[in-house]
């Protein structure tokens, strides 16, 4: 018996995130662990071992296998094995990851009932648990019953509180925290960037670097990368590419050299955004990299660039998805070149059978629209599945009308407007100055007219004198 269990225990040492092989393990432990077939000294060993189990399946793609182990286990040893804090911890993570908080709540319970009120780790799993399920208000009080808590206790309320988007929570925390790391500080600074509050990300990741002398991890890198490009810093950009390289980080995290393309792209420098795709090892680049150089092409109107740096890609053996579709789109929309632009979309659907979103469709018929191309742009817009299209289709056809002097076409697009949304006095005096435009004066007036029945509110004027 013992050396079975032995050999069992260094099995899942090895395999332990190999699924199939736990499978294995775990039935030959039901043959292996019969309750007659083990004493009291080799107790600890079963309980490591179906611990391993366990923890295996609440990390894993199916947790609920976790509890279906302990309900089955605490019905066949109940009185035999007693369940330790790894026990609880592995089976309340399990909890989080399915975001069920009533099971957690019945293991919060049964935890108390073995004795486990006081323990820190079980007690960190409940506050992580509350928090990621949503009730962070739970958390809380779990977090205000501990006798002792550890960094990760602080942080896991912090991340609970940032995630369900209770920033001043969140910074309660963290400003009482008697000793904040790096896992703290950028659990902070994603908060505040999630919540569109830029600026105070920035000014956090200066004072953790610049003050505190705390040295920023990948993550932090990560998650300061989005308010860096929200405020066009380029001089934030170039910071966070010296300290990469200085770091080594940049050397070996793709997804640092990604965002950071992506943020010189957004921040107005597409030379800087194309030196950075240049410094990535061939070998190295993956589509997000291909994509983002794309993207960055596009939003600089550089049509050709992109759609060579396509060609390139797809050359180098990487298949494009959905994203790097709509931004071959926009690059084709904002370059002008309507002909390429369709050619993609073609390929997008029929060689790598990919279904066009709506954001697709309306990069389609913007482009169509730039060109003075109306006539396939309604066409597309009415195609559009039902289920799909939205108001926003319509108001970019609508101005392409606008911008063309199309009346007739401008006059249906307003009654599909109006069939979806009729509140929004733009529509209205869009419509009514194509007729204007026109000479059709006694149409725009009646436009004008429905627009104030409707009450329909218009954008106030400005003035700077």
């Amino acid at each position: 018996m013992g050396r079975d269990v032995n050999h069992l225990l260094n099995l899942v040492k090895r395999h332990q995130n190999y699924r199939r092989a736990i499978q294995q393990i775990h039935t030959q432990l039901i043959f292996t662990t019969a309750e007659n077939t083990f004493n009291t000294s080799s107790i600890p060993i079963i309980l490591t071992l179906w611990n391993s189990v366990i923890r295996h399946y609440s990390l894993g793609i199916f947790p609920q296998e976790a509890f279906f182990l302990f309900q089955k286990l605490r019905f066949q040893y109940q009185k035999v094995i007693f369940f330790d804090s790894f026990t609880y911890s592995f089976l309340i993570k399990a909890s989080a990851n399915l975001a069920q908080r009533g099971t957690g709540k019945q293991l919060h319970c049964l935890s108390l009932k073995d004795g486990f009120e006081s323990h820190v780790y079980v007690q960190t799993a409940l506050v992580n648990m509350y928090g990621e399920c949503g009730f962070v208000g739970e958390a809380k009080k779990v977090f205000d019953e501990m006798p002792v808590r550890n960094s990760v206790t602080w942080n896991a309320l912090i991340s609970g509180s940032i995630k369900w988007g209770d920033v001043k929570v969140a910074r309660a925390v963290f400003d009482a925290m008697p000793e904040k790391n790096v896992i703290s500080w950028t659990g902070l600074i994603d908060g505040y960037t999630r919540m569109g509050r830029f600026d105070e990300a920035l000014s956090l990741f200066r004072e953790m670097v610049v003050i505190e002398e705390i040295k920023p991890s990948e993550v932090s890198l990560l998650a300061i990368f989005p308010a860096i490009w929200n405020v066009r810093c380029l001089e934030c950009c170039q910071m966070v590419h010296a300290y990469g390289e200085k770091s080594g980080i940049n050397a070996f995290d793709i997804r640092v050299m990604n965002s950071l393309l992506d943020a010189y792209a957004k921040c107005g420098s597409i030379d800087d955004a194309v030196r950075v795709f240049e410094d990535i090892l061939n070998e190295r680049r993956n589509l997000v990299s291909w994509t983002s150089i794309i993207s960055g092409y596009a939003m600089h109107g550089m049509a050709k660039e992109a759609s060579d740096s396509y060609q390139m890609m797809v050359d180098a053996g990487v298949e494009p998805n959905r994203i790097t579709f709509l931004s071959m789109l926009n690059a084709c929309s904002h370059g002008g070149l309507v002909d390429e632009g369709l050619e993609f979309f073609r390929k997008m659907v029929d060689e790598f059978g990919i279904q066009p979103n709506i954001k697709h469709y309306g990069s389609l018929i913007d482009m169509l629209g730039r060109e003075g191309r109306l006539v396939e742009a309604e066409e597309i817009a009415l195609e559009i599945p039902n289920a799909m299209s939205n108001v926003v289709i319509w108001r970019t056809l609508l101005g392409a009308c606008s911008f063309h002097d199309n009346a007739d076409m401008g006059e249906r697009v307003m009654q599909k407007i109006m069939e979806m949304e009729n509140k929004y006095g733009g529509d209205y005096v869009l419509l009514s100055n194509i007729l204007a435009g026109m000479g059709r004066y006694v149409d725009s007036e009646v436009v004008r007219r429905v627009m104030d029945e409707q009450n329909a509110p218009k954008a106030p004027g400005l003035s700077f004198t």
